[in-house]
């Protein structure tokens, strides 16, 4: 049965042929495994998985060793990294543009697992820092999809399978101190900008 009508992780759940996926990021993102995973690293789990898939399907999997080096030069390797990496892909057969423009965004997970599976946190689930995390995440989502909305209007290409722009929305920080741009995920995550704690530091040994 197709699911053309349902979030993006659900459709590339079908199209890649991996049915035990979804099943996955339930669990790790509410930490039925262990220890929560966040939703941005669970799009990189499950972007990963569809690379894999990919090679899988052109029976080309045994020739990489690594299948998230081969992901991690796509996503965030050098321009030189990125092209040697999707020249060895398509000498294999596989349309790399497809492929990347199938990969999602933590917020398309988040209306997978919300929307598809209908999983949601409790304030018990989560220390402070994810609470907050969970926040921004929610705001995000929210912003985005309002925004998917009004885009969504504008023409698209006759024979696109899926809408014709995707929205990422994406909260960033400036410290005033330093100048430095920090996602506000990462900011969180590192508990500030370093600059703060130098100077912390310095002041210390003074």
């Amino acid at each position: 049965m197709s699911n053309r009508n349902g979030t993006k992780v659900a459709r590339n759940i079908e199209k890649y042929d991996i049915p035990g996926m979804g099943s996955t990021l339930e669990a790790r993102w509410t930490g039925a495994t262990g220890e929560r995973t966040s939703l941005r690293n669970l799009a990189h789990v499950f972007n990963r998985a569809l690379v894999d898939a990919a090679l899988r399907e052109e029976d080309v999997r045994s020739y990489f060793a690594d299948v998230d080096a081969i992901y991690d030069a796509l996503q965030d390797g050098s321009n030189a990294e990125r092209l040697r990496a999707e020249r060895r892909l398509t000498r294999e057969g596989i349309d790399v543009d497809a492929l990347t423009a199938d990969f999602v965004t933590h917020q398309a997970v988040h209306s997978y697992l919300r929307q598809d599976r209908d999983v949601s946190l409790t304030i018990a689930d989560t220390n402070p820092i994810e609470k907050r995390l969970e926040t921004i995440e929610k705001l995000e989502g929210r912003g985005a999809a309002v925004a998917q909305a009004a885009v969504s209007r504008l023409p698209a290409a006759a024979d696109a399978a899926d809408p014709a722009y995707e929205v990422l929305v994406e909260f960033k920080a400036v410290c005033t101190a330093c100048g430095d741009t920090y996602t506000v995920r990462d900011l969180l995550r590192s508990e500030g900008c370093s600059c703060r704690s130098e100077t912390h530091s310095c002041e210390h040994r003074n």
